[in-house]
């Protein structure tokens, strides 16, 4: 029965994005014309889901007929769980409010680590401006290079600003399958007080969002990249290094990883609430696969070191989906990982 409901849930999901009623653009203007859109941020302002936020906010409202206003408001909590749940209960459900959020919650949704029950197919998918390229990096004062110097040097420090993040997964298996002694410390609510922390000589390490990372720390040597978990290599890292599938101990262990961080494929989504009308849906569809090719949009982002590698809502679903049809072998042994 609980495979049934999954299964009508992703053909309802599929079909609400494939069949939309269509809508004139007097139609659509009569609706946002004069109206404000707001994307929610899971997280503190300063960090990367912010700057991706607000990069959208500030191109989206020329693609969406009556050229609403676009606000972008933060709401941390819950490892930005909190702002996906807000949609469903107190966001208005017009096609006003959508919201950006961890990617790395929707493998922890499938696993069943986290306390709150969300199937993220049961959302309206508006689109992923990139998917996420993922590296674990040291302070440089501490001299580490390499994954065996790490595993050596004993005790290691890392920011963590929520169980089940993409920096919470990452780190489990630095220590999990690779063996490196890793405290994790809690209490940042977002990349931009971690920033501070490793300043501070608080924390020896991270993981995160390689875009994420301050433009000064790479130009000034201040952090190595130890690991990578996507095979993509930005122009401004380091040309070797690993990718953690290319390193992983056993076969095993690679299909262990490749759940673990294949929300990043994901990337930077954008979501609404399942009760948006159809119609609203299309319009703003139609808007953010406008504005991804926006050539101020790529030009502002290519400024903040943003990549722009954008799925529309059905290329995102579709990933998503994948994820939710990981076998039960390796789901198990994933969340015996990222459940320590």
């Amino acid at each position: 029965m609980k495979r049934a409901k999954f299964t009508l849930a992703a053909a309802a999901a599929a079909a609400a994005i494939a069949v939309s009623a269509p809508v004139s653009k007097a139609q659509a203007q009569d609706f946002y014309k004069g109206k404000t859109i707001t994307i929610i941020v899971g997280y503190t302002p300063g960090g990367g889901f912010d700057a991706n936020a607000r990069l959208l906010a500030r191109y989206l409202g020329r693609h969406i007929p009556g050229n609403p206003d676009v606000v972008v408001t933060n709401m941390p909590g819950a490892s930005s769980l909190t702002s996906v749940l807000y949609l469903d209960t107190t966001a208005p459900k017009d096609g006003t409010f959508i919201d950006i959020f961890n990617f790395g919650a929707i493998g922890d949704s499938k696993m069943g680590v986290t306390p709150l029950k969300i199937d993220f197919r049961n959302y309206n998918w508006v689109g992923s401006i990139s998917q996420d390229i993922t590296a674990c990096y040291m302070w440089h004062t501490l001299g580490i290079k390499t994954i065996a110097d790490a595993k050596a040097h004993g005790l290691l420090h890392f920011g963590l600003t929520g169980v089940g993040t993409s920096n919470d997964v990452n780190q489990k298996i630095l220590k999990n399958i690779f063996g490196l002694n890793i405290q994790q410390v809690t209490g940042y609510p977002g990349s931009a007080e971690e920033k501070l922390a490793m300043e501070r000589g608080e924390i020896d390490g991270d993981c995160g969002a390689w875009s994420s990372v301050s433009a000064d720390w790479i130009a000034n040597n201040d952090i190595v990249p130890i690991i990578k978990t996507s095979p993509v290599t930005p122009s401004d890292m380091p040309p070797n290094v690993p990718y953690a599938i290319d390193i992983a101990p056993t076969p095993h262990d690679v299909q262990i990883i490749r759940l673990l961080v294949s929300s990043g494929n994901v990337g930077r989504p954008f979501i609404a609430s399942r009760a948006v009308p159809a119609d609203r849906m299309k319009i703003l569809r139609d808007g953010f696969d406008a504005t991804v090719k926006d050539p101020d949009f790529l030009a502002d982002a290519a400024k903040q070191r943003l990549p722009i590698a954008p799925k529309n809502a059905a290329e995102a679903l579709k990933t998503v989906d994948d994820i939710y049809a990981t076998p039960d072998d390796v789901v198990a042994a994933a969340r015996k990982i990222a459940g320590e």
